[in-house]
Parts: C-alpha cells; sequence; structure tokens
C-alpha cells in the first residue's frame, strides 16, 4: 500500500518535474560510482565526466524521444568500458532509457530494442575481454542485464493497460446499465399511460352516455334517470378503483391489482349496454387456462374497441367475439354504425382527433407477439380484428 501511495504521487507529478527528479536520482548514483574507479584501471578524466553530463542530459528528454535516448546513453555506457572504466552503476541511465522505451511503446519495438542492446552489449563485453576485476566483462551476463529493464516496463505497461481496459469496460458497462434504466422507465411509462387511457377512455365515455340518458330522462322517466345516475356512481367508483391500483405503480410500489381476465367481459358489456348501445358477447376459449398477459390483453382490446363504439360512432349494436383455436386467441369486436366515419385504417396511424386507444391496441397486441387489424367494414360499421398466439406468450 505504502509503495502505491508513492506510486499515485509520483503519477501526480507534473512530467517535467518527475523526469528531473529522475535525472538527479540517477546522477548521485552515476557520479558516484564514475568518481572512483577500481586501483590500476584508468581513473575519471574529461572523456568520463562528458559522457556522464551527456548521458543525464539526454535522459531528461526520455519521454519524448525514448529510443534515440536509449542511443545516447548505451553509446556512453559502451564509451565508459571501452575507456576503461569499471563500474556497477555506470549503466543506470541506459537503464531507465530502457525501462522508458518499454513502458512507453509496444512490444514489438520492446522486441526489437532488447534483440539490439543485447547483442550491442555483447559485442562491447567480447571488445573489452576480461581483463577485470569482477565478472561485469562476461558476455552473457552483458547480454542479460539489458533486458531486465525491457522486462520490467513491458509489466507495468501491460499492467497499465489492463487497468484501463478495465476501468473502460466498467464505463461501458455504467452506460448500458443507465440505458437499459432509461428504456424500462420509458416502456413502464407508456404501459402505465395505456392503462390510464384504457380506464379514462372507457369509463367516462359510458358515465357521459349515462348521464345523458338521466338527463333526457330525469323530467319524464325519473326511474330510468335514477338508474342511469347509479350506474355512473358505479361506474365512477370503478375508475377510482382502477386508477389508484395503477397510479400505485408511480409511487415506487408495485401494483398488487389482479390483471383483468376474459370471466370479467360480461360485467363490461352490461356497463356498455347501460350507456344504450347493444352488444352481443361470444366467448368460446375452452377448458385450458390462458397465460394471464393474454387475457389481459384481450380484456383490455375489447375494452377500447367497445370505448371507440360510445365515444366515435352513433351505432346501436355491438358483436363481441372472443375465441381460441390451438394456438391463439382471436378478438373482434364489430359495430354497426353508418358508414360515414372518421378516416382510419390499420396502416397508418389513426387521426390526432381519435386519440391513441388503436395505437394502444396496436402496442399491446405486439407486446404479447400479436398483431391488431382495424377499418371500416363495406355498407357500414367498423371492426377490429386481434389475434394473439396462446403459446410462447411473455409473462
Amino acid at each position: 500500500m505504502t509503495f502505491d501511495r508513492l506510486a499515485a504521487r509520483a503519477r501526480a507529478l507534473p512530467p517535467i518535474v518527475a523526469d528531473l527528479l529522475v535525472v538527479a536520482v540517477v546522477g548521485v548514483f552515476t557520479t558516484a560510482d564514475a568518481a572512483v574507479n577500481e586501483p590500476g584501471y584508468r581513473q575519471a578524466d574529461a572523456l568520463t565526466w562528458a559522457l556522464l553530463v551527456v548521458s543525464l542530459a539526454a535522459l531528461a528528454c526520455r519521454r519524448r524521444w525514448p529510443v534515440p535516448v536509449v542511443c545516447v546513453t548505451g553509446a556512453a555506457c559502451a564509451g565508459w568500458a571501452l575507456h576503461g572504466h569499471i563500474g556497477e552503476l555506470l549503466n543506470l541511465p541506459v537503464i531507465v532509457a530502457l525501462y522508458t522505451v518499454a513502458v512507453l511503446g509496444d512490444r514489438r519495438r520492446t522486441l526489437w530494442t532488447g534483440v539490439i542492446a543485447a547483442t550491442v552489449s555483447g559485442a562491447v563485453a567480447l571488445k573489452v575481454g576480461r581483463d577485470v576485476v569482477n565478472p561485469q566483462g562476461l558476455p552473457v551476463l552483458e547480454m542479460v542485464w539489458p533486458l531486465v529493464p525491457l522486462l520490467l516496463g513491458e509489466v507495468v505497461r501491460t499492467r497499465r493497460e489492463l487497468l484501463a481496459e478495465y476501468a473502460a469496460r466498467a464505463a461501458r458497462a455504467e452506460e448500458d446499465r443507465e440505458r437499459e434504466a432509461a428504456r424500462r422507465v420509458r416502456q413502464e411509462r407508456a404501459r402505465v399511460a395505456r392503462e390510464i387511457h384504457d380506464i379514462l377512455a372507457h369509463t367516462v365515455s359510458a358515465m357521459t352516455v349515462q348521464a345523458g340518458v338521466a338527463l333526457d330522462a330525469l323530467d319524464t322517466a325519473p326511474e330510468v334517470s335514477r338508474q342511469a345516475m347509479t350506474q355512473v356512481r358505479a361506474s365512477g367508483k370503478e375508475a377510482v378503483r382502477d386508477l389508484r391500483a395503477t397510479l400505485s405503480v408511480l409511487r415506487a410500489a408495485e401494483s398488487t391489482a389482479p390483471a383483468p381476465r376474459l370471466d370479467q367481459l360480461d360485467e363490461l358489456v352490461a356497463g356498455v349496454e347501460a350507456g344504450g348501445v347493444r352488444v352481443s358477447l361470444r366467448r368460446d376459449t375452452g377448458d385450458a387456462a390462458l397465460p394471464a398477459v393474454v387475457e389481459a390483453t384481450a380484456y383490455r382490446i375489447v375494452q377500447e374497441a367497445l370505448t371507440n363504439v360510445v365515444k366515435h360512432s352513433a351505432a346501436r349494436h355491438a358483436a363481441v367475439s372472443v375465441t381460441r383455436d390451438a394456438t391463439r386467441l382471436t378478438v373482434e369486436v364489430v359495430d354497426d354504425g353508418p358508414p360515414v366515419r372518421p378516416p382510419a385504417t390499420s396502416s397508418a396511424a389513426p387521426p390526432g382527433d381519435r386519440g391513441f386507444g388503436l395505437i394502444g391496441m396496436r402496442e399491446r397486441a405486439v407486446a404479447v407477439g400479436g398483431g391488431v387489424r382495424y377499418g371500416p367494414v363495406p355498407g357500414g360499421g367498423f371492426r377490429v380484428r386481434a389475434e394473439l398466439p396462446t403459446e410462447g406468450a411473455p409473462s
């Protein structure tokens, strides 16, 4: 941990300051070694100090020109050996330069630098011979030592690349999570909007029709007016209950209200008939249970289609058919309204003044893998037909 903190502080320094500190540290050790040579060998002279100055000056530019700096410091180190100056730390400048080449380069450059540095170092050792007081001049050892700083630099660079890749992956994963969360929010908003539209459009339309019946019969048929207002009150209570269950989703609490089922179509039809539209219901779904999401989708499609009958047509009768075969559930709602109707086709989005009911039907059907077709019936009326798969439907 202490080393990591020191390394972090060193990396936080400005590059020029870090380079000057490296030059100062290398200069202290190299100067001390160059000042004193083994007895009986050439002592420090003007050439020794000139090579030292050139090495340290080149080392200050190691980040900008790493390969030329290796050449300069390597030539200075070879010059000391060929000049007869023996020292353990005279190769420190070229060691730092070799490390820089590896840590700031790539594997190919490191490989070529290692081959050339090892070859040159071995050649210098053969030239100098073994006329020294330590085994420094052995060719094998002289060929190996340049590879050590290169290997260390390669390890450090690889570790940095891995850390950078991990950080990039984490950033991409976070972006993916944010996009997924935003997508889920959009889907949930669209679902809540469809639920609210289905509840309000159907119930409010039925309440409007029933209130009109009550108003017309208020003076002439008080009993009919009373029944209509009773139905208005019941519809209002149902709408409030459904809205409360739906809006609970927006309060960070998942709705616990049960999804509508096809056995509730009788109540739906009764509410529409109270508004003055006769509805015939045919339901043949067999004995096997349907997926809950398919039942809820079919119910909402019938609800929206009947709402459109009440709101947008002068129909007096509507036929609802819900049938099932081996692989799908077919829902069809047909009314007998007049042929002059606001335009709506299955190949285009419904006009703005018709709201989002048909769009909602299509989205619900597509969500479970099915589809919806709708359009006017020749001779008058309007048909909505949905086909929903009963096998492999999403949960």
